[in-house]
Formats: C-alpha cells, sequence, structure tokens
C-alpha cells in the first residue's frame, strides 16, 4: 500500500512512497500524530543522488519486518534535505551535538514530539556491519527508552534545546576599522593542510572546496601572494585530471574518496558545478591554462545537455547509482574499450586513462583520470602533438557514444531558486569572458523560468517540479538569485534583471534581516517556527547566505545608489 509521500513532488520522497514504512512529510499533520499518539518521531533527512540514502532504503525501508518495527513505535517521516535545507541544519547540529561526530546523509534521527532530537546517527545497516548496530536493534532500543526514561529524555531536550540556541548564529561585535589580517589569517590556515603533491586540502574523502579556492584566487592577487595562486591552480589542474570530473562528458562529482582525485563519489551537484564553473572561468583568466578552459566548455555542455528541463531551469543532481550499483554508468572493463576504438586509439588512450594498469574501481573495473600526460604519450609514440590530441579527440568521442547506450543514472529535476543562482551566475561568467551566446541565453532563460514561476506576491519560493512550485523560499534563495541577476547584467544589460535584482534585494531585507545584531536568519520571519532559527556567516558546501547578501547588497548599492 502507498504512505503519505504520494502526493509529493519531490523524487527523492516519491522514491519511498511505495515503501512498507508509513512515510509522512513534514508538515502539521505528521506532527500532531505524534504529539496524540505519544510516539518518538523516526525523522530520515536524505537526497535522491545519495549512494548510502539507496543503501539503507533498499536493506531497511523496503523489508517488510523492519518497516512493521518502525510503524508499530514511530511516527516516520522523510525529508528531502534539498527541499528542507532548514531542517537539515537544525538536525545536523543536533546530531552533532548529541554524538560529536559529523553528520551526513542519509541522517537518522529520533525526536520527541515536540520536534527536539534525543539520539541520531547517519546510515544504520539492517545487520551488525560497518562497526555499526542493526537497525532493528536500534529500533527497539529507542522504543524502550522512550517508554521507560521520559524524565531523563525531557532533562536532555532542554539542554540542547539550550545549546541550540546559544549556537545559533552568535555574531561577534563589529570591527571599527576593517584591515587585511583575517585575509592573511585564512590564507595561512589553508596553506597548513595543504596537499603540496594533489592539490586540494586534507586527505580522504577530498572535497573541492570551490569557496575557498575562490577566496585564494582573489586573495593571490590583491596580496601578490604567489603561493595562495599555486594552491588554488595545482588543486584545479589535479582536479581536472582526476576521476572526480568526468573526463568524456564534463561536470564534476561530489568528493573524491581517496585523497589524489582518482575515485570519486560518483554524483554530480547542480551547486558544485555551477560553483566549480565560474572558479575554472576566472582561474583561466588569471592563468591562461588551457585545460581551465577546456573544463569550462566542457561543464557548460553538460550542463545544457544533461541538467536543463524543458522551461529551462536547472535540475539539481544524477545520482551515484544506476541499476542498483554506484558508478556503473562511469566505469569501464578493459576489453570493452578494446573493441571500440582503434589500435591506434587505444595505444593512446590506455596510458593517457590508465587502462594499462591495475583496475581502480573497487578492482573489477577502470574508472578513467589521467595518468600520462598526452604530451609524454606524443613523444614516447613517436607522434606529433596534433595527432596524438586526434586520436584521443576519437577514442573519448567513441566511448561518451557508447557509454550513452547505457542505463542511466537517476536524475532529480527538481528545480532550486539557490542552486539555479548558483548555476547561472557560473554560465553567465563563463559566457562573458569567453564570448559564448548560447551559455548566456542559457543561463537568461533559467532567470525568466524563475521569474516566471518561483516569483509570487513579492515573495520568493524554493523548488519547483511537475509544474507546482512551492515552499517558502530560505536566504540563500534570494541572495544567490540576487547574485545571479547581477553576473547576467555584466554579461549583458537586460531593464527586467535590474527590476528583478531590485526586488529580490527589497524582500531579502524585509524578510530575513536581524535589525538588532545585523546579518540575516536563514529563514524568513514568517516562516514555520522550528526548534532553532538558525542563522551563519560559515561557507560549507555552498558560500554563507550571509556572504553572497553582503557582496550582492553592496554591489546592488553602488549600481543603484540606494544605500539601504
Amino acid at each position: 500500500m502507498a504512505n503519505h509521500l504520494t502526493s509529493e513532488t519531490s523524487p527523492y520522497l516519491l522514491q519511498h512512497a511505495d515503501n512498507p514504512v508509513d512515510w509522512y512529510p513534514w508538515n502539521a499533520e505528521s506532527l500532531r500524530l505524534a504529539r496524540e499518539q505519544d510516539k518518538p518521531i523516526l525523522l530520515s533527512i536524505g537526497y535522491s543522488a545519495c549512494h548510502w540514502c539507496h543503501v539503507m532504503a533498499h536493506e531497511s525501508f523496503e523489508d517488510a519486518e523492519v518497516a512493521a518495527l518502525m510503524n508499530a513505535h514511530f511516527i516516520n517521516i522523510k525529508v528531502d534535505r534539498e527541499e528542507r535545507p532548514d531542517l537539515d541544519q537544525i538536525y545536523q547540529a543536533a546530531h552533532y551535538m548529541l554524538t560529536q561526530r559529523s553528520g551526513g546523509w542519509p541522517l537518522t534521527m529520533f525526536l520527541s514530539p515536540d520536534g527536539t532530537p534525543f539520539f541520531g546517527g547517519t546510515y544504520f545497516p539492517k545487520w551488525n556491519s560497518h562497526n555499526l548496530p542493526a537497525f532493528p536493534d536500534v529500533l527497539r532500543h529507542i522504543a524502550t527508552v522512550y517508554q521507560e526514561h521520559r524524565d531523563e529524555l525531557t532533562a536532555q531536550n532542554r539542554e540542547l534545546l539550550a545549546v541550540l540556541a546559544r549556537s545559533a548564529g552568535q555574531l561577534g561585535q563589529p570591527a571599527d576599522v576593517l584591515h587585511d589580517a583575517p585575509l592573511k589569517a585564512a590564507s595561512t590556515q589553508l596553506a597548513e593542510t595543504f596537499d603540496h603533491e594533489h592539490g586540494g586540502f586534507g586527505d580522504a574523502p577530498k572535497f573541492p572546496h570551490p569557496v575557498e579556492l575562490d577566496f585564494l584566487l582573489r586573495h593571490s592577487r590583491l596580496a601578490g601572494d604567489a603561493h595562495a595562486e599555486h594552491m588554488v591552480l595545482h588543486t584545479l589542474e589535479q582536479m581536472a585530471h582526476g576521476g572526480i570530473y568526468d573526463q568524456l562528458g564534463g561536470g564534476f562529482c561530489r568528493y573524491s574518496v581517496d585523497g589524489y582525485w582518482n575515485i570519486p563519489h560518483f554524483e554530480k551537484m547542480l551547486y558544485d558545478n555551477g560553483l566549480l564553473l565560474a572558479l575554472y572561468c576566472d582561474a583561466w583568466q588569471q592563468s591562461g591554462n588551457p585545460l581551465f578552459a577546456h573544463v569550462v566548455e566542457e561543464t557548460a555542455g553538460w550542463v545544457q545537455r544533461e541538467m536543463t528541463t524543458a522551461n529551462g531551469g536547472f535540475c539539481s543532481s544524477l545520482d551515484a547509482d544506476s541499476e542498483h550499483e554506484e558508478g556503473k554508468f562511469y566505469v569501464w572493463q578493459r576489453d570493452e574499450v578494446l573493441d571500440l576504438l582503434t589500435p591506434e586509439e587505444f595505444a593512446v588512450v590506455a596510458p593517457h586513462f590508465g587502462l594499462d594498469l591495475a583496475p581502480n574501481f573497487e578492482q573489477l573495473a577502470w574508472h578513467l583520470h589521467v595518468s600520462v600526460p598526452l604530451s609524454r604519450i606524443a613523444v614516447s609514440h613517436h607522434l606529433n602533438p596534433d595527432s596524438a590530441g586526434d586520436l584521443l579527440a576519437s577514442a573519448r568521442s567513441k566511448l561518451f557514444a557508447a557509454r550513452e547506450q547505457r542505463v542511466r543514472p537517476g536524475r532529480d529535476d527538481k528545480v532550486l531558486s539557490s542552486w539555479n543562482g548558483l548555476m547561472i551566475t557560473g554560465m553567465a561568467r563563463a559566457a562573458r569572458v569567453m564570448q559564448r551566446r548560447d551559455w548566456l541565453h542559457a543561463a537568461q532563460r533559467a532567470m525568466d523560468f524563475l521569474r516566471a514561476t518561483m516569483w509570487r506576491d513579492g515573495r520568493l519560493l524554493a523548488a519547483y517540479r511537475g509544474g507546482k512550485a512551492h515552499l517558502n523560499a530560505y536566504l540563500d534563495d534570494y541572495a544567490a538569485l540576487l547574485q545571479a541577476a547581477l553576473e547576467l547584467m555584466q554579461a549583458e544589460f537586460r531593464a527586467v534583471d535590474l527590476e528583478f535584482a531590485i526586488q529580490l534585494a527589497d524582500a531579502l531585507l524585509a524578510g530575513f534581516e536581524d535589525k538588532e545584531d545585523g546579518g540575516f536568519f536563514f529563514t524568513s520571519h514568517d516562516h514555520e517556527a522550528l526548534i532553532q532559527r538558525p542563522r551563519s556567516g560559515q561557507d560549507n558546501a555552498v558560500p554563507s547566505g550571509n556572504g553572497i547578501a553582503a557582496w550582492a547588497l553592496q554591489r546592488l548599492a553602488a549600481i543603484t545608489g540606494k544605500q539601504e
């Protein structure tokens, strides 16, 4: 029997609509049921492209016995973290406070009926494995604790709510004079974790960190900091050669599971690629490295080919999995490549993409990355560079065409205002710098669609799919679209973009500003009351909404003369 997710628009929620679990969306009804039945809430937060979300779903949420335990003891609520980043922020923070470990997805939290969490984790296996307890055992234990230790939970909940309140974006005192010491300190701190061999920061798993790289690139120009420039350019080059970048189709995966960019977690997210598109464009301007221009062209092409809806909006993500296997769409068998290519092509492709080495994906298959530079292969094979380049291009074309015949990863085709803002900025920047009218048209078309569909009665909506725009927009939605409107105007002035920018800025100030302490809350003043009202100035995988707003509002003030 279908559960209560069948009328939702989120592809992630719809993936769970026929689970035997009696799932509810997060809404007033599900919260009321928890209070009336005095049941704890099992809150599961994930997203469509998430590999471990799929694993937990197949192991537990599709299993009748596990579902029976969940239905007997809990009100079960499914949340798409991309639609409800407010809930995700709050409960990821609570997870850290409860466990002293970083969170992730799927996020599995157990809440009192008032929404206060008292226990949590991320992925739980159905059986004892990965040094994790079996999910059915967790369910039984939590149900017992809730029934037998209510006083202790109530006391813990009070303490947790107090800590959450104290941590909700406390601001420091404004400086009397602005100076560059924080910029130098940030550059120094990043240098301390920089991987001098492979680029990037820290070890596995390794994330692109486009926000930090963007800062370093600008700082290198401002301060004449050659090492800051090296950190950026070396990282971008290593990423472009690695398996985190799709060597056949363009676009970047979310992160690398190793420390040298070769084997990714295969999901592709719109926000990563919007930020990286702008960053590679800026790096090409600064360095003139043709590799960066190549990445920009292929990534913009991937966005147009695979991530654009019929109405011009940009889709949210591509799954890591296809046919229930992570990476299956992207990896190769060597014999498969041999059959597709001529001997001359294979002689170039094999060393270039590491096919002459042992399998690098689970010791069973090859995931393409640049193992040997083409220039070195040309020398060793007595080819001129143009001939080697032609052979590689021909081989890539054949491999791409063959891959297109495979079963594709699932696509989450919902349109999010904030992530579309980041991609519009990237496409508009690339269009202006590289003189590409088609990219500019794609960016303008997306903005026109969002303005026509997501802007209602002077306020913005957060998500669109299947003809339905819904959900109160967040700070990031307003700020990212304001930034995108400014970037579009720099590429080509349109009065409609200036008008929309002013409307967005006015609504942002009216709906989110903290008039007492400055800055902006993540949720609007009339948003649903939750256990915390988040506010952050810290960049994560995407830039802080406060950071984007400060930059964009300052720029809009300079353009319009509107000092407010």
